[in-house]
């Protein structure tokens, strides 16, 4: 089966710049590799079920890029099975970008990163919103228990393709609960 977040991502003038620089055959082979990537695997629900945030992009009715962070406790962004993630989204700032893009565009892009470890997962599918009261028993499923707040609406996105990306330039960053963790061992390391 082809990878189709490279067939997908890989548009003409794409892989002519691929060819200019040099990186085309490269990306060539990855677009017909063998793998089953519309397949959210163990690893990819691992990663996703760590996460305690990440970074949804949109597309505005007159085709400019619109970028949002979401966040919660760790494992919000659920994997409800092999080609679907959803969560439950609560009150914010009440722009409603993202939600009134999806109103006329359901493509979006999921940008998923581990800072500590360097890695990062880019995900891309299509998705719907769900308003409350439509499917109970989903929102009770994606719902975060921890949070005593009103489910404003779900949504759930149907995975196209994903990809795992390198390392390069990720730099590590750290949140205060893996602080608490590192600075014992590194006092321990220390002698202190």
């Amino acid at each position: 089966m082809p990878h189709t977040y490279a067939n997908t991502m890989f548009s003409a003038p794409v892989r002519q710049l691929q060819e200019r620089h040099g990186s085309r055959s490269q990306y060539e082979r990855m677009a017909r590799s063998g793998a089953a990537e519309q397949s959210l695997g163990r690893d990819e629900s691992e990663f996703i079920a760590a996460r305690d945030s990440f970074y949804l992009a949109t597309v505005t009715p007159d085709g400019w890029p619109y970028v949002q962070h979401r966040g919660g406790p760790m494992g919000f962004l659920k994997v409800l099975d092999p080609h679907t993630l959803a969560f439950a989204e609560y009150s914010g700032n009440k722009q409603y970008i993202s939600a009134g893009n999806l109103a006329v565009n359901d493509r979006v892009s999921l940008f998923l990163m581990d800072y500590p470890n360097r890695t990062r997962l880019k995900i891309i599918g299509h998705a719907k919103l769900v308003e409350p009261g439509a499917d109970p028993a989903f929102e009770t499923r994606i719902r975060i228990k921890e949070l005593r707040a009103r489910v404003e609406r779900s949504l759930v996105l149907t995975v196209v393709g994903f990809d795992w990306n390198c390392s390069q330039h990720i730099t590590p960053r750290y949140s205060r609960e893996e602080m608490a963790e590192i600075l014992p061992e590194l006092g321990d390391a220390l002698g202190q």
